[in-house]
């Protein structure tokens, strides 16, 4: 085959298609529930929530309200169900009273009435509802320090569904007795439904026993009330067994395994054969970054374990033990940490993003490295060990002009990372 003449736009493309394998337009129409006798009542947290609100609304044969909260700016028009916004990846006083509107909306139901639950990542920071003792400020002390601890996703909603009345089930357990239908779009590695958003329609079977060995073995430093609600029993939320849970369904309509293989077949459309290394990839993300740098190395210089030319694809959720006060998400991360372990090596081009948009605290979704960026951050006189050691990676990528932003995506199927080897 001819060489890919443009190395990024093809990253872009295989992007996009995994992106629009997770179109709330485009699945779930597939996974509408029935109509009921009674009432049908929509409810969702999630950055992908208001697309889903919307492309439910359009499918939806029948009457019905709600309410949903997504991220600040990543709400769209729906004409029956109320898109609200609030703060990610910290909670605020938006969500908090988010989270008291989709109780109300699920008070006082029958089992006559459907309660549609739209359910995708984002949600556990967006549905703050501390538990009796605790403030709104102490449940954002407890995301700050889980998102600094370098955790993995399970290990931190342990947590968050423990100190709070709306997770772990609880959303759904207040519903009792309508029926609740959650329609997931998932972005946990290895795709339990129970752990997108922290669960709040699905029950597991963590308890608060689970939630206090996370603590000890991150050394949290939560604040001494939320040791005190995790101490007692009113912690444990309820288990998948609970009664109130009998007739409730769920379904998982999007997942990062289902969107990877729409990026390799576009790839295999393009004449690039493609590998999927896995979907559920956790760890350190720089660390992640190195092992990808040495499988890119290999297949480079000896065409193995790949034949090149190949795009290798990989999706999960890594993490960032926060050491440094620099600006920059897990993707920017991984791929600084992967370009110092290919620099020189010809050939290599990657893009890692999150399919939701947004990577970190700023308005790009990840970046794009090659086997040039450290000699041209050199070039800038940019030290990219010292920026990746402060946690740095935007201001890497910014200053190079390589950061990817392709706005919100309406979904969220976790990270995606391509290497191009050629």
């Amino acid at each position: 085959m001819a060489a890919i003449a443009d190395p990024r736009r093809f990253l872009e493309t295989l992007f996009t298609s995994a992106v629009a394998a997770a179109d709330p337009a485009r699945v779930l129409a597939a996974n509408l529930p029935e109509r009921p006798r009674g009432r049908t009542v929509v409810i969702g947290a999630g950055k992908g929530a208001a697309q889903m609100a919307q492309a439910f609304e359009a499918r939806w044969q029948g009457p019905l309200s709600g309410a949903v909260v997504t991220r600040y700016g990543f709400g769209v028009p729906c004409r029956r169900i109320d898109v609200l916004e609030a703060s990610h990846p910290l909670p605020d006083e938006s969500g908090l009273q988010a989270s008291k509107r989709l109780l109300s909306e699920v008070g006082g139901l029958t089992k006559d009435d459907l309660v549609v639950a739209l359910i995708c990542g984002g949600g556990s920071a967006l549905l703050p509802l501390p538990p009796p003792g605790l403030s709104l400020e102490d449940e954002i002390a407890v995301n700050r320090a889980l998102l600094a601890s370098g955790a993995p996703i399970r290990a931190m909603n342990a947590v968050r569904k423990h100190v709070s009345m709306i997770k772990g089930g609880r959303l759904a357990a207040a519903a009792y007795p309508a029926r609740v239908v959650s329609l997931v779009v998932s972005d946990i590695p290895g795709d339990d439904p129970a752990l997108v958003a922290s669960g709040p329609t699905i029950a597991d079977e963590t308890a608060r026993a689970d939630a206090l060995k996370v603590i000890e073995r991150y050394r949290l430093a939560l604040p001494e009330k939320a040791i005190e609600w995790l101490s007692g029993e009113a912690a444990d939320a309820p288990r998948p067994d609970d009664s109130r849970f009998a007739r409730n369904d769920v379904r998982l309509i999007a997942s990062a395994g289902v969107s990877l293989e729409a990026a390799a077949a576009q790839a295999r459309a393009s004449g690039v054969e493609a590998i999927i290394l896995s979907d559920s990839i956790e760890g350190e993300a720089r660390d992640v970054g190195l092992v990808h740098a040495a499988i890119a190395r290999e297949v480079a210089t000896r065409s193995r374990p790949f034949e090149k030319p190949v795009v290798v694809l990989s999706g999960g959720e890594t993490t960032v033990t926060v050491n440094g006060v620099g600006r920059g998400g897990r993707n920017g991360e991984f791929l600084l940490s992967l370009a110092l372990g290919i620099d020189g090596v010809g050939g290599i081009s990657a893009l890692a993003a999150d399919t939701d948009g947004i990577d970190g605290s700023e308005d790009n979704a990840g970046a794009f490295a090659d086997d040039t960026t450290i000699a041209r951050l050199l070039g800038r006189r940019i030290d990219a060990a010292a920026l990746l050691q402060r946690n740095d990676s935007w201001s890497a990528f910014d200053a190079l002009g390589d950061l990817f932003k392709p706005g919100p995506t309406g979904t969220n199927v976790n990270d995606f990372r391509a290497m191009l080897i050629q």
